[in-house]
């Protein structure tokens, strides 16, 4: 069974109310329903107004009171057809009739009691859930009409009741065993407490009503339908670009409810999170719009923050003084006599020196704060060792509100130093342990500027800064800060990115420059930098907690590969263009891997496989569209794709390697490529891209290179080669005698990768290959026979430069 609520917006009228019945309709149609309704949007006020222009002696009640049964009866004539009116219209009749009588007698005694303001608005809710209810009789839907009255039970604080939980569960209980119909029509707001006297849940009580009786018949869902489509990042109102959030945990929506996100009644949560009942917050005016989703953890897969709230009409109590410095008690007797006055503390902050306590409370009762609190602390102040409390006035809060900000370092960073560029004084300033929410006391003329401007830094920057980290600086490096240079103006003016290199580290030193490093001088600033080492190099980046900070790693180190994980988890991004991460034990890769899912940020690899080529980028989307690897077979090896193509028999072997260690295809040491180490790491790479759990000790290699020229320094592996110079030359031979090309190919099929030389024949996908081409063949559900083929150049400080520089702009939007 599901409960539906429809506030006062939604049943404000008769136009309102036919949405109401399309929308209930066609939920009816799936399951039975619970329908919770408001008073028609505006009563409320109308009808304690009547209650205090009655008190004060106004006889102007008499017109509101007809102004009030005016509009019930009209809702009547318009729902319900002429030759079913009669009964109705006599119902709310008398309705009306008791309004006006409870009036008058308000206007006899001049004055009206908790009691009576109670019994007086229940009337709201009393005559529009009966008109709704008879609304939908008449459209031939069989519906229920429950009192809440005899079902909601609670104490008899008039005006401020609290709900008896044990009791009101059981009058559901009861009543549901008789239940005949699949819709139940029932008034929100009222209850009564065990007199049977007539109570109210509050302002918004609605919301309570309808979270209650969910809670008590376990429903599957609750809907609070309304005139927005869902919680909002902000208030549109004043943020034109506030957007919907599509979920968000109970938890949140209770701090942003009591913040003053008007959209659904703080109390409303507890019912249903203790049940792990979902809440939909839905827009009777666009059914079709998705909404919100309140639900347990929804969090998990959120951004830190998941709205901007603010309170207005706040005044802030400051008590100081040094007597209260190691004296036990006058926090209590602050609260104390704050609560002797009924006045409620919205907020509280005391700084570790107990030289001040710092309390917040609405404007309307600071006066009143004032007296209670100076005479609580009259012998402190006439004895000068506490000052007579300090009342400032004009004050709002703004809160940023998530769940996940207690995960995500920097929050409160971003959130004051915003405020701060842009003029805005905080006054005071207090976090829960929770972390859930972030709130700064501060002038109520700088609210609309503060909330814009926190929406543009956590929803809508103009402008995105990034922060760059780059280790390595050089072939592939040097490259890159090349390309970045050329494109900084490019970025900021079309892509509204601001790219700044911010850090530069190699194996000596360290450049840190939080204003950014100028790409001009960076050889001379970094040349200039003090030694270091790459742990402190990640330290300074962690401890600045830039925002949007990408760490680079341009090199082969297996020490900075170490640090990636320890990036991940402060959410900042890692680039790696070095391959030992990813081709290391499985568990590290798959590690980082889920550390930048769980810390919502990039982990990416791309020139690992293939430098500025997109097979990794490519692979992915294959993936995620649905797609399945069976095959891959893969030339992946610039540096062995342009030995063997320059290799003819001609010159020396080993020179053509010399070659291509000069021009820069070749890792430091050549053995690396052509041992098939390199091509052994792409292949696995890819393998675990694809979902595959593979180790490189599980990869058959088919090498060509003798064991002896894996023995000494770079240079003994030169002069080895050339002494099996003739082993070299018969490879080629035999190939050319069967009109062959010789390419080392990587494969992966059926759970198994091999790598080695193999002879390829004229007009096969792999034999065409130029210089330092790479090409990598897909063969998948969608490309069975004819797969799909990625081939460019694969090797190249170009080329892997802009593959980085590539994996940085994902990194960024992303």
């Amino acid at each position: 069974m599901q409960v539906l609520k429809f506030g006062g917006t939604s049943v404000g009228s008769p136009e309102a109310i036919q949405k109401v019945i399309e929308i209930v309709k066609e939920k009816i149609s799936k399951e039975p329903v619970i329908v919770v309704v408001s008073a028609f949007g505006g009563i409320t006020d109308a009808l304690l107004d009547c209650g205090l222009q009655a008190a004060r002696g106004q006889e102007q009640y008499k017109e509101q009171v007809n102004l009030i049964t005016t509009r019930h009866l009209n809702a009547v004539k318009e729902l319900i057809p002429i030759q079913q009116q009669s009964s109705m219209l006599s119902a709310v009749k008398k309705l009306c009739n008791e309004v006006e009588d409870l009036c008058n007698g308000i206007f006899l005694l001049g004055e009206m009691t908790a009691r009576t303001r109670d019994k007086l608005v229940s009337y709201g809710e009393l005559i529009s859930s009966q008109v709704i209810n008879n609304a939908f009789l008449a459209k031939g839907i069989l519906t229920t009409w429950w009192d809440s009255r005899k079902l909601i039970r609670t104490n008899s604080d008039f005006g401020k009741a609290t709900l008896d939980t044990e009791t009101t569960v059981e009058n559901f209980s009861e009543i549901m065993k008789e239940l005949a119909t699949d819709l139940v029509i029932m008034p929100g707001f009222i209850a009564s407490d065990p007199n049977g006297i007539t109570t109210t849940l509050g302002r918004g009580g609605s919301d309570y009503t309808a979270a209650i009786a969910a809670a008590a018949i376990g429903a599957t869902s609750l809907e609070i339908w309304t005139d927005v489509s869902g919680m909002m990042t902000a208030d549109p109102r004043w943020v034109p670009n506030a957007k919907v959030i599509p979920t968000i945990s109970y938890q949140e929506a209770m701090e942003l409810s009591h913040f003053g996100a008007k959209v659904i009644y703080p109390p409303t949560i507890q019912p249903v999170m203790n049940k792990s009942i979902p809440v939909w917050i839905k827009n009777t005016f666009a059914p079709s719009d998705a909404g919100t989703l309140i639900q347990q953890d929804s969090y998990r897969n959120g951004t830190p923050v998941r709205g901007i709230s603010s309170i207005s009409n706040l005044a802030l109590l400051s008590l100081e003084g040094s007597g209260m410095v190691g004296v036990p008690g006058f926090s209590r007797r602050l609260f104390e006599a704050l609560s002797s006055q009924q006045i409620n503390v919205i907020l509280i902050t005391q700084g570790s020196s107990e030289h001040s306590i710092c309390v917040g409370v609405d404007t309307s009762t600071a006066d009143k704060a004032k007296l209670a609190v100076d005479e609580a602390f009259a012998p402190e102040i006439n004895l000068q060792q506490v000052d007579p409390l300090v009342v400032e006035k004009e004050l709002s809060i703004v809160a940023l509100v998530g769940e996940q900000m207690k995960s995500h370092p920097g929050i409160s960073g971003k959130m004051f130093g915003a405020l701060g560029r842009n003029g805005v004084n905080v006054r005071a300033i207090a976090q829960g342990s929770s972390e859930r929410n972030i709130s700064a006391v501060i002038a109520t003329l700088d609210v609309r500027k503060a909330i814009n401007l926190l929406h543009e830094e956590f929803f809508e920057t103009v402008n995105k800064q990034v922060n760059l980290f780059i280790s390595g600086v050089g072939n592939v490096g040097s490259k890159l800060l090349a390309q970045l240079a050329q494109q900084q103006q490019y970025l900021l003016h079309h892509m509204r990115l601001q790219l700044r290199v911010v850090g530069l580290a190699n194996s000596k030193r360290t450049l840190i420059n939080e204003e950014g490093i100028d790409l001009n001088k960076w050889k001379e600033l970094l040349a200039a930098a003090p030694e270091s080492t790459i742990e402190t190099f990640t330290d300074g980046i962690i401890q600045r907690n830039l925002r949007n900070s990408v760490f680079v790693d341009i090199t082969a180190s297996e020490v900075v590969a170490s640090v990636y994980g320890k990036l991940l988890d402060k959410s900042i991004a890692v680039v790696a263009c070095n391959k030992i991460a990813c081709s290391s034990p499985f568990k590290y890769y798959r590690e980082l891997k889920d550390k930048a899912h769980d810390f919502n940020t990039q982990f990416l690899f791309e020139t690992n496989v293939g430098a500025g080529l997109p097979i990794i980028g490519t692979l992915n989307d294959l993936l995620r569209s649905g797609d399945r690897i069976n095959r891959m077979e893969a030339v992946l090896s610039g540096t062995l794709n342009f030995v063997f193509n320059h290799y003819d028999g001609s010159r020396p072997f080993a020179d053509v390697v010399r070659q291509a260690q000069d021009e820069g295809y070749t890792e430091p040491d050549p053995r690396l490529d052509l041992s098939g180490t390199d091509v052994m790491r792409k292949i696995m790479i890819l393998a675990r891209e694809a979902g595959e759990t593979l180790e490189m000790d599980s990869i058959h290699n088919n090498s060509f290179l003798p064991a002896s020229c894996m023995e000494g320094t770079v240079e003994d592996f030169y002069k080895e080669m050339l002494r099996l110079e003739d082993h070299f030359r018969s490879i080629y031979d035999a190939a050319a005698a069967k009109g062959c090309k010789l390419k080392f190919v990587a494969s992966f099929k059926e759970g198994k990768a091999a790598v080695g030389l193999q002879e390829i024949p004229t007009g096969h996908d792999l034999s065409n290959l130029f210089g330092k081409d790479n090409i990598v063949l897909f063969y998948t559900d969608r490309y069975p026979q004819q797969p799909l083929v990625i081939k460019g150049a694969g090797a190249g400080a170009d080329v892997t430069a802009s593959g980085v520089f590539a994996d940085i702009l994902r990194a960024t939007l992303n």
